[in-house]
């Protein structure tokens, strides 16, 4: 098949987008297809089509901005280069990666050369709404229905999601979960060494990987930072990051870490704890399970399905610190705990490959372009 990836974020950024997007790439060349990524220009790069480092396919940059008081995060422009990119391309297919902007025109253009679309739901943007602006909730769910209703076939990532996508009117949903790199995080990769420069006084590790922004609420790990005999490590980076040095005294930022040096920390881990309520899924949840690690997290969104409450880590109610507090100072002190439910949150997800979720993605392709078949038929 010949697929057009159009996605709000791809590598060099580090986000679910970025990072689910990138996979479904490679896993489609492994398979023998052809796609191509049509994605928002990174700082200082050329809008232009090529092989961008470490792609596994040719993308296409469209030139973009930076997402004022957030950097990190870039939105592209109006251009041209999306349709000319469906049409050069002769896509079979459109993926739209989390559309809100660039999706919309891939939809768009799509819609104009009589291709089918599967939209993939990744990020409660409603949320964000709420915690940027403390508005704007029902613009962005009115956008969302545009794109998705649009489209025909949405794919959601967790069964909290489905129900969102349902309340707010859209349809045509299915289940897609994300895979996990089970061979690149692994409970073998435990670092002591790794252990004592973080924890010189031998103190249980508690850490947090992700973006360090409003809506992820990693100031809600103030508490942790207090409980005696434990040390919290955060990593990433974002515009919090100033602010979050000073809110969590003690803590070890060790900024933003990738691949096989960010595969050693979560190993090294003791207790893994999440923080934002906004997760349609949490990558970095299954990432600490396939690491062996117990994990804390809200009982929102993504990790009600991903963690087993008192199976393989604790779900507490979302924003509440001292609920938090708790649930990480019971796992801190019962190591023995620790090592069952860190041996059952790996067995969790041994399976949930991203080549076994790849083989699911592509077998909605099928479905959806057999659909479209039949109707033209």
């Amino acid at each position: 098949m010949r697929v057009v990836i159009v996605t709000e974020s791809f590598p060099p950024d580090v986000n679910g987008v970025a990072h689910c997007a990138q996979q479904t790439a490679l896993h489609l060349v492994r398979r023998g297809h052809t796609p191509l990524v049509v994605a928002p220009a990174p700082q200082g790069a050329l809008a232009a089509a090529g092989p961008d480092a470490d792609a596994p396919c040719p993308v296409v940059r469209v030139p973009s901005l930076p997402l004022p008081g957030y950097p990190q995060v870039r939105v592209a422009l109006p251009s041209r280069r999306v349709a000319a990119a469906l049409a050069a391309h002769r896509a079979e297919i459109v993926h739209l990666a989390g559309p809100f902007v660039l999706g919309v025109r891939g939809m768009t253009a799509a819609a104009r050369l009589g291709l089918p679309a599967v939209a993939v739901y990744q990020t409660d943007l409603a949320g964000y709404a709420r915690t940027y602006v403390g508005a704007g909730e029902a613009a962005a769910w009115r956008r969302l229905r545009a794109v998705h209703g649009a489209a025909d076939r949405t794919l959601a990532p967790s069964t909290a999601a489905v129900r969102d996508l349902e309340a707010h009117g859209i349809g045509r949903i299915r289940l897609w979960r994300r895979g996990v790199d089970t061979a690149r995080f692994r409970p073998e990769l435990r670092d002591t060494a790794l252990r004592r420069l973080l924890a010189p006084g031998g103190e249980t590790l508690v850490g947090y990987v992700g973006r360090l922004a409003p809506e992820k609420r990693v100031d809600l790990l103030a508490g942790v930072c207090r409980l005696p005999g434990v040390r919290l490590v955060v990593v990433g980076d974002g515009p919090s990051a100033p602010a979050l040095r000073a809110a969590l005294p003690g803590a070890v930022f060790l900024g933003r870490r990738t691949g096989d040096e960010l595969a050693r920390i979560f190993a090294s881990l003791d207790v893994f704890a999440h923080t934002g309520p906004y997760e349609t899924f949490c990558q970095t949840v299954q990432e600490a399970m396939a690491s062996g690690v117990p994990v804390v997290a809200p009982a929102a969104g993504g990790p009600l399905d991903l963690v087993d409450h008192r199976g393989t880590g604790y779900l507490v109610p979302p924003e509440d610190p001292g609920a938090l507090r708790e649930a990480v100072a019971a796992l801190a002190a019962a190591p023995a705990l620790r090592a069952v439910y860190g041996r059952a949150a790996r067995a969790a997800v041994e399976r949930r490959t991203w080549e076994s979720v790849g083989d699911e993605l592509i077998g909605h392709y099928r479905e959806v372009l057999h659909e479209r078949a039949a109707v033209a038929a």
